[in-house]
C-alpha cells in the first residue's frame, strides 16, 4: 500500500526507529545533500543491463541490504519529475510490502523550507525482506497481448509517443495508446502530484474513465511508475506494463506513429 505525507508528518518521524528512510536517487545527488537517516538506494540498480526489472527474489535482496523490512515504515522522497521514487514504491507494493509512504514534496521543497539536510552516506542496517508478490499492479508482456480491450496511457514525452524521437530503433507507440506526459503529473512549486482535479482533466482529455482497466507504460518502466501513483491517488484502476516499450519491440511487435 502506498500513501502520501507531508513534510511536516516527516519531519516529526525522522527519528523514530520503525521509519526506513530511502532516497533512490543517483549516489552523486544524494551526496549533495539527504535528510536525515535516509539511505541511497539508486532505483536504476532494480534493472539489469538490458533495462529489464530484476527477479523479484532479488529485489527483496537489495532492499533488505538497504535496511528494509516489513515490521518498518518505508519512506520514499525523490527530486524532479519524481520518476525515481515513483518506481522504487511501486517496486515495495508489488512486494508486497505493507506500508510505503511517497514524501508529497520533492526535496528542493524540504530544502526550501529550511528544513535539516545532511551530507555524510548512511549506512543501512541491514535487514531480511521476504516478498509476497501483488500480481494485481503489474502486466506482462504476454498477459497485455491476451487483454485487447485494455486501456493504454503512454507516460513518455510527445516526441517519443509520436515517433519523432527514435526509441529502441523504432519510433512510435502501442497500437491504441494515448499520451498524457508524466512531467505534466507534476504539482505547482514542489509538489511531487498535481492536484486530483488537474489529473482528472489531463484523463478526460484523452478518453481515459473510471471503468476502464489503465495500463500505464514508458520505455522501461520509472516514468509510468509516477502515473501509476498519480492514478491510483485518485482512485482509477491501473497497472503497470514494467517491461514497456523497450519490451514490446524488442519483441518485433507492431507500432504506431
Amino acid at each position: 500500500m502506498i500513501t502520501w505525507v507531508s513534510a511536516e508528518w516527516v519531519a516529526q518521524h525522522v527519528d523514530a526507529p520503525e521509519v526506513c528512510l530511502l532516497d533512490p536517487r543517483r549516489p552523486m545527488q544524494y551526496l549533495q545533500g539527504h535528510l536525515k537517516r535516509a539511505v541511497n538506494l539508486p532505483v536504476t540498480r532494480a534493472f539489469d543491463a538490458h533495462g529489464k526489472l530484476l527477479p523479484p527474489e532479488t529485489l527483496a535482496r537489495w532492499l533488505g541490504a538497504a535496511g528494509v523490512d516489513a515490521q518498518r515504515i518505508v519512506v520514499i522522497y525523490d527530486s524532479p519529475e519524481g520518476q525515481h521514487g515513483a518506481m522504487l514504491a511501486w517496486i515495495l507494493a508489488y512486494l508486497g510490502h505493507p506500508d510505503v509512504r511517497m514524501l508529497d514534496i520533492f526535496y528542493e521543497g524540504w530544502v526550501a523550507q529550511q528544513r535539516e539536510v545532511f551530507y555524510r552516506p548512511v549506512a543501512a542496517a541491514v535487514s531480511t525482506f521476504t516478498p509476497r508478490l501483488n500480481p494485481q499492479i503489474r502486466i506482462s508482456l504476454e498477459e497485455l497481448r491476451a487483454c485487447p480491450a485494455v486501456k493504454l496511457i503512454d507516460f513518455r514525452s510527445r516526441e517519443e509517443y509520436a515517433g519523432e524521437r527514435e526509441v529502441e530503433g523504432r519510433p512510435g507507440h502501442l497500437p491504441g495508446a494515448v499520451n498524457i506526459v508524466w512531467r505534466d503529473l507534476n504539482g505547482p512549486g514542489h509538489a511531487v502530484l498535481a492536484s486530483a482535479a488537474k489529473i482528472e482533466e489531463l484523463l478526460t482529455a484523452v478518453g481515459i474513465t473510471r471503468d476502464d482497466q489503465i495500463i500505464a507504460y514508458c520505455r522501461s518502466g520509472p516514468r509510468a511508475a509516477l502515473g501509476y501513483l498519480a492514478l491510483t491517488r485518485c482512485g482509477y484502476a491501473v497497472r503497470l506494463y514494467d517491461g514497456s516499450y523497450a519490451e514490446w519491440v524488442r519483441h518485433g511487435l507492431p507500432v504506431e506513429i
